[in-house]
């Protein structure tokens, strides 16, 4: 029992390497961006572009992706996504061109999303009955941490050394992922293969679709005000430049923290009591940022509780569509979790979509309580998930 719980620990631990390497190149670009401006002779607005073709590019091109590889073995799938994702590293740090780069960054955001999604259904099955929730949180540890260790230390090598310099250090944490995938993850066999044309039909189920309005307004909801947590932070909280920079620390701590807990919940307690108490404290929490954004003490103690919540239901909201495919669509799980990995991103596209309109118009101090409306909002089509539970 126990060399068979060590082996998944390992297992999942080389899944989360790989997780590590991923959140720390999605973000990595936010942090030299003006570099990049700088030396590939492009605006810095035309430079932001990496950023949203990546997220589009990862919603769009993750399903495809699961959809086309449906009937691969997991494992050997794995290890090839993750050398396509170190391929578009190493192309990102060679590019001379803002084209080179575009192209580099799509090749790297499929691979990311596609990972992500096969890969939190391989941790699930890997996983001892009723520890789906733990395993996809220790794999997300990973992107998590990286948000806390990976993307400050790579921006700081980033502009100290050149932006090129982190992509690499990415890509070598990459290669190390697949060797550890190659060494500690079991064979893993897809699913009985199903038409395309079946796997498709999930999009119109409509247990599928509720679980991805629950994931996009619930994760989107902190991504009104967080778009934007920097000038809120020094432009009406008063923080330094420097202090801003420490509470995206405490921010990104509280991630990790949340993360562990979110997960373990959820495997205490069901997806849906866990994603229902979360939404509510998330809801409280927004309320109480928009009350004391005037004030940088209660402020900074609200970060942290904020920052934990907001990530806290990742896993719970992963293991909740894996749980549904399992229900409702058990020939698609993999195309579901895809699906699910693109809602994610569609939730911090409707967060800075709506944070943005609101910012324009002078109300950036009330984003926060745009997100309270977003996560109220998510309760409903969770309730209603609940109930299509109840009657399958």
């Amino acid at each position: 029992m126990t060399a068979d719980r060590n082996q998944t620990q390992w297992s999942v631990a080389s899944l989360a390497i790989t997780a590590f390497a991923i959140g720390a190149a999605e973000f990595i670009v936010v942090g030299v961006l003006p570099a990049i401006s700088l030396d590939l002779h492009v605006s810095l607005a035309r430079a932001g572009s990496l950023i949203g073709i990546y997220a589009f590019a990862l919603a769009i091109g993750t399903p495809i992706t699961v959809l086309l590889t449906s009937r691969y073995d997991r494992k050997p799938l794995l290890i090839g996504l993750v050398l396509v994702f170190l391929a578009g590293n190493v192309g990102a740090a060679l590019s001379h061109d803002i084209e080179t780069l575009l192209v580099a960054r799509v090749l790297t955001a499929v691979a990311h999303g596609s990972f992500f999604a096969i890969g939190a259904s391989v941790a699930a099955r890997l996983a001892k009955p009723g520890q789906a929730s733990r395993a996809i949180a220790m794999m997300f540890a990973g992107h998590t941490l990286a948000m806390v260790v990976g993307v400050p230390l790579g921006t700081y090598v980033g502009n100290l050394f050149g932006w090129r310099l982190p992509f690499l250090l990415i890509a070598a944490v990459a290669f190390i992922s697949a060797l550890a995938i190659a060494k500690w993850l079991p064979s893993v066999s897809t699913s009985r293969p199903t038409s395309v044309a079946s796997q498709l039909m999930t999009i119109r189920n409509p247990a599928i679709l509720t679980m991805m309005a629950v994931t996009i307004l619930g994760f989107g909801a902190s991504f009104a005000p967080f778009s934007f947590i920097t000038p809120i932070l020094v432009n009406v909280a008063g923080f330094t430049t420097t202090g801003a920079n420490l509470m995206l620390v405490v921010f990104g701590l509280a991630t990790l923290f949340g993360n562990s807990i979110g997960g373990a919940a959820a495997a205490r307690i069901g997806w849906f009591n866990t994603l229902k108490g979360i939404f509510a404290l998330l809801a409280v929490s927004l309320a109480a940022i928009a009350l004391f954004v005037h004030s940088s003490v209660p402020l900074a103690c609200m970060l942290f509780v904020w920052g934990g919540l907001a990530f806290g239901m990742s896993p719970a909201c992963q293991a909740a569509m894996l749980s549904t495919a399992e229900a409702f669509t058990p020939r698609a799980i993999d195309f579901a979790s895809s699906l699910n990995i693109s809602a994610f991103n569609l939730g911090i596209t409707l967060g800075e979509t709506t944070g943005g309109f609101m910012v324009a118009r002078e109300h950036l101090s009330q984003t926060p309580l745009l997100g309270m409306v977003l996560v109220i909002g998510a309760t409903v089509p969770l309730n209603y998930l609940a109930k299509l539970h109840t009657r399958y």
